[in-house]
């Protein structure tokens, strides 16, 4: 059971999500209320990952609560890239249409990278886009031509906001360089004037340089790979890893827990505060999805996006 020490310690992600979510529903009525435009989503799913059809239920529903048009596209997992590349180019030409997902992973016929770049830049709401990845680089945040930043690294950006505040001056370690997550949110942070330092599986003295982070953010998909003492007292933890392990019980031999990339047990006797798995990450990622869908809206037809 959690201590009420440990409790103000916890980042409560799903409550933050839920109250970001309401906002976004309340710039959505005003917006249609006013501009008479519902900004519309289009999520395509090729072939039947169990894990990709939860995730693309959930971001339906959850868009259809905020008042978000969503319109899934599912495929047969033996769909030519041709035929993908064709449907991405239909929605590109859509006006109702101000949000493009393509859910990944795409099956092996399939180069994620080419439908990835074949997604119009400005309805291109994961932020995966390399014109967003240039722009997010350059630190094009404002006006017209400003990056779609990835869901998931925007997520735990404003869960860091809210704890800390004032980021700068602070030294952060991002533990992971996928285009995803490790290398967007080193960009982010960078931005906040953060000394930031990029970790991965080659770094040498991994632990020393953990321990030398006020903001550590684990983006490796290695369960539980930071442990306790690699944790600098007081550092705020993001922790982005969602890993399922064996957790085998009397009534369960064949159970099974969602962990994270940090011993959560032993990191929150450190931390000064620190994200749940589950919890904490996950449920930003699906309502940033959505901010970034208002936003590429009010975009396309030439509004200011609400600050959310």
């Amino acid at each position: 059971m959690t201590s009420p020490a440990h409790a103000a310690k916890i980042i409560d992600g799903k409550a933050f999500a839920e109250a970001l979510r309401g906002r976004i529903g309340a710039h959505v009525t005003r917006l249609g209320r006013q501009h008479g435009l519902v900004p519309g989503l289009a999520v395509v799913l090729v072939g039947e990952d169990p894990a990709s059809q939860v995730y693309v239920r959930s971001k339906g529903r959850q868009a259809e609560a905020c008042g978000i048009r969503s319109i899934d596209h599912r495929l047969a997992a033996d769909t030519t890239e041709a035929d993908l590349l064709a449907l991405v180019e239909q929605l590109n030409q859509d006006p109702a249409i101000h949000g493009i997902l393509v859910q990944l992973p795409l099956p092996p016929q399939i180069d994620p990278a080419r439908v990835i770049n074949a997604i119009a830049p400005d309805k291109d709401v994961d932020g995966f886009h390399v014109i967003n990845a240039g722009r997010l680089a350059t630190g094009q945040r404002t006006g017209p031509e400003a990056a779609t930043v990835p869901c998931t690294p925007l997520g735990a950006l404003m869960l860091l906001r809210d704890r800390l505040g004032d980021l700068i001056g602070r030294d952060a370690l991002v533990l992971g360089r996928s285009n995803i997550v490790g290398r967007p949110m080193a960009q982010l942070l960078i931005q906040e004037s953060c000394t930031v330092t990029v970790a991965h599986s080659k770094t040498q003295d991994l632990a020393a340089k953990c321990r030398a982070a006020d903001i550590l953010v684990a983006a490796v998909g290695r369960p539980e790979l930071v442990r306790g003492d690699w944790i600098k007292p007081g550092a705020t933890v993001i922790d982005v890893g969602i890993n399922r392990i064996s957790a085998p019980t009397p009534e369960k031999p064949d159970g099974t827990r969602l962990v994270g990339d940090v011993a959560f047990a032993e990191a929150i006797e450190i931390a000064g505060a620190i994200t749940p798995v589950p919890g904490g990450i996950g449920p930003m990622t699906i309502a940033c999805l959505l901010a970034n869908s208002l936003t590429a809206a009010c975009r396309q037809n030439g509004l200011a996006p609400p600050q959310l």
